[in-house]
Formats: structure tokens, sequence, C-alpha cells
């Protein structure tokens, strides 16, 4: 093998390494909090009807997550549903606000 792909190789490493730790830096201090994004700008892995980031069709949708500062998302305040009940962050999943199907 060459020194130039030996090198390569190394950087390519380094730079992934990199790209992760800064990942996992990002996420550190931050919940996955459900039902408290607006319509298209969730983070990934939404509930069924979704694929992922930016794919939740309802304001509040209750299976799509935004990531939040670890320890605020069941406290968050959010406008009264339809219903005329205040509505809360989740650390789980939520029945509420789905879109409709079809």
């Amino acid at each position: 093998m060459s020194n130039t792909i030996k090198t390569l190789a190394v950087a390519g490493a380094v730079a992934a390494a990199l790209a992760a730790h800064t990942t996992a830096a990002q996420a550190a201090g931050q919940e996955k909090c459900y039902g408290v994004s607006l319509a298209g700008e969730n983070d990934c892995a939404a509930g069924p009807g979704t694929t992922c980031a930016g794919t939740s069709k309802v304001d509040y949708q209750g299976n799509a997550f935004k990531l939040v500062d670890a320890g605020t998302c069941m406290t968050m305040e959010l406008p009264a549903g339809k219903d005329g009940m205040m509505r809360h962050g989740s650390m789980e999943a939520l029945d509420r606000d789905l879109p409709m199907e079809g």
C-alpha cells in the first residue's frame, strides 16, 4: 500500500471520529421531546406516516419529536389543543395531534 493511500485512510478515519464526536457533543445535554415541533420542523424518527426529519404533517404532532435541552421537555407550555386543554411536551410518543390518514 502506498504512503498516499495510507495517509488518506488515516485522514478519513480521523475525520469520521471527529464527526462522530461532534454529533455526540451536540446531542449531549439534549433529549427527545414529543409533541412540541411545528409541522415540518421535527427531528428524525417521526411516527407512522413520516420518514425522518422535517416530515411531520401537523403542528405539535404527538408522535414526532424535537431535540430540546435536557430537563425542559415536560415543562414546555404549548398552545391549547382543539379541546381547549393545555398541552405539554412528553418524553414518549403521544396519541394526540396526529395527521389524518388518507
